[in-house]
Formats: C-alpha cells, structure tokens, sequence
C-alpha cells in the first residue's frame, strides 16, 4: 500500500464560524485571522494506491461554481485535485473509488463538473466508484434549512444518475470493521448526520482521515467546536471518544483542513487530550 497527500486547493473560512463559541482571543493563538477575521483552510485529500484499487478520499470544491461562489472563499495558493494527482504519477481516470466523508461542497465538489458543452454535469472521475452511506444521503438529497447550503444538489444527484454510486454498510455502534474498501470507518453525527471517518492501516500505523471531526489543531479542546456543526454536543462526545481511542493507541490523524499541519499524534494530559507531535506526510508516508 502507498499513501499520497493530494492537496485540491486551499481556500479562507470566517474564523469565528470555525470555532463557534470560542472567543477570537483564544482561536487566534493557534489560527491566526486577517483584517477581514478569515482564516487558512486546507483541501488536503489522500490517496490509497492499495493493489489494484486507487482510492480517493474527498475531493475538494471542484472547480465548476461561479466566480462569485468561490468569491466567498478566497482561494489561495497554487494547489489543484489534477495538479497533486499529476505530481504522484496519476490521473483522474486512474481512481477507481472515490470514498467522501460526507457530501458538503468542500468535501465532494470535485466529484462532479462540467459537460463539454456546459449543459450539464458529469462525473470527473468516470472509471470510478462513489461511495456515501444510505443515512447520509438521505440526509444530503433532503437537506434540513440549516444545512442547504452546503448541499449543492449539482454536487451530489450526478454520482446516482450516473450509476456510479455505492453505500458502505452501517454498523450497529459508531465503527464500522474493514468496510469494502479495506479499512475502519468510524461514524460522528455531530457535524453532520452519520460523517465517516476513515482509520487506515499502513505500515503498523493506523492513519486518521479526520475530515471534520477535527478540522485543525486548534480544535483539539474539546470545547472548541464549530459553528457548522449542527449537534455541537454531540460533537463534544465523539471528539472525546475518539481523541482518547488516538491517545491511548498513537494513531496519527491526517488534517484535512489545517493549511500548516499535515498529521499530529495527540497524548493525555491534566488539560485532556493534546498535541504530542506533528508530522509532515513526507515523514510517515516515505
């Protein structure tokens, strides 16, 4: 098996909406805002090349929405999906499952893009498998007010029409043994209903995609939780699990949304669950 940090571009969010009740005055300390309280945020995906199958893990916002969309976003840097794919050796056409821990814009925007003609959408990754699960979707297809706006139905009613579209199963607790693609997933509801995190065995390590059960270093409080989520109490339960399951057995938990920090390991202390190390991908993948 071999692991590749695929970057799809890296963009700005409101600060204060990352961290919902937290003051500025402590969520600056570790992600510092600019003049207009934005802060950096990473797509930072990862590939699995494991024997036959390329899987993708998320997919950034894609690039087919309206300049005044990603007006709202302040892209920055140089960074694309087929830009980082091309880096590894890879193309779109190569992926034959692309696996989205859940179905907001910015975790599942490039799975869909343009016709050529720019009548209609179509898979970007027309060899490849997309895998949800049942409750998600159902979630995602018929969004709450809440969330409708993260769930852009360009984004997601493509993946079913195109019959590209598969489910993993639901376990009976919130961890789900070697899926069909050949690792855990542990389900978290807080942030969105039935979010998947994938745990992947490589090299003796188990490697944490946590999308947005942890977004940044700076979430590691417990209480540090974002606006967006829409169970934040939840989300405080399930980051206690979890981050205490990372301690006890050194996971190392790859960052999808900190711009500056690829993967941590995390240890007990008086304050709870904190920071141990941080990784470069090039120190754990290489």
């Amino acid at each position: 098996m071999n692991l590749y940090p695929i970057n799809a571009g890296n963009f700005k969010l409101d600060g204060g909406a990352m961290f919902g009740v937290v003051p500025k005055s402590l969520w600056q300390r570790t992600n510092p805002a600019d003049a207009n309280n934005m802060i950096d945020i990473a797509a930072r995906c990862l590939l699995i090349e494991d024997g036959n199958r390329l899987i993708l893990i998320d997919n950034g916002m894609g690039d087919k929405q309206s300049s005044k969309f990603f007006g709202y976003y302040h892209p920055w840097g140089n960074d694309t999906l087929d830009s980082s794919l091309k880096k590894h050796g890879f193309h779109k056409d190569d992926v034959t499952d692309v696996f989205l821990t859940h179905l907001h814009f910015d975790h599942c925007g490039g799975s869909i893009k343009w016709n050529s003609q720019k009548t209609g959408y179509e898979t970007a990754f027309k060899n490849a498998h997309f895998w949800s699960n049942k409750n998600h979707w159902q979630w995602a297809t018929q969004p709450n007010i809440r969330e409708r706006a993260s769930f852009l139905k360009e984004n997601i009613l493509p993946m079913e029409e195109s019959g590209q579209l598969k489910f993993t199963a639901l376990p009976d607790t919130d961890l789900l043994k070697n899926s069909a693609l050949g690792f855990d997933i542990f389900f978290a509801n807080g942030h969105t209903d039935k979010q998947m995190i994938p745990m992947i065995n490589y090299k003796g390590k188990t490697i944490c995609f946590m999308a947005d059960l942890l977004p940044t270093v700076g979430h590691l409080p417990l209480p540090y939780v974002m606006g967006y989520d829409t169970r934040p109490l939840l989300t405080l339960d399930e980051k206690e699990k979890f981050l205490n399951l990372a301690a006890d057995n050194n996971f190392y938990l790859f960052l999808e949304h900190d711009a500056h920090n690829e993967i941590i390991t995390v240890k007990h202390t008086e304050k709870g669950v904190r920071l141990a190390n941080i990784f470069t991908t090039n120190d754990i993948f290489n």
